[in-house]
């Protein structure tokens, strides 16, 4: 199996056990009724839904967040809503956490690819929308090259 691929699935799924929290028996948020007068908030999005266990509260484990597979190859823009980069891969630190958006800010179908990495608590937020504020392409195209090892 390609090295690289083994990699991104270890990552999705490091990515889905880290840090996405489990709701045991509960509904999503949009389900429950509003209160009298409440604004309703934006709905939280579901990653999946397993069935499993004995019981009616263990047949309904529903994990909120996004999908890894989701997050990789989405473009990344600035503040401006410049399109600046794309997500390549994700790492993982060996806490269990997101540390570092890796993003190719050059190249064309693959040719001329430069890789940068970028610590996620840069970003603005990543998901659903990746965005990096204060950066442009041109920065980030002068940061060193990111080289995966082994």
């Amino acid at each position: 199996m390609d090295t690289t691929l083994l990699r991104t699935r270890i990552a999705c799924a490091l990515l889905a056990l880290c840090l996405t929290p489990l709701a045991v028996g509960q509904t999503a948020p949009e389900a429950a009724a509003p209160k009298a007068g409440a604004v309703k908030a934006a709905p939280v999005p579901v990653a999946a839904k397993a069935t499993i266990g004995v019981t009616i509260a263990e047949t309904q484990l529903v994990t909120t967040g996004y999908r890894a597979s989701k997050l990789l190859d989405q473009d990344v823009y600035n503040e401006k809503g410049e399109k600046i980069g794309k997500v390549d891969d994700l790492v993982i630190s060996t806490d269990g956490n997101v540390s570092t958006a890796i993003v190719n800010v050059g190249g064309f179908l693959g040719l001329g690819k430069h890789l940068v990495a970028i610590p996620v608590r840069q970003f603005e937020h990543i998901a659903p929308k990746a965005v990096l504020p204060k950066a442009s392409k041109d920065e980030l195209k002068a940061l060193p090259k990111f080289e995966y090892t082994a």
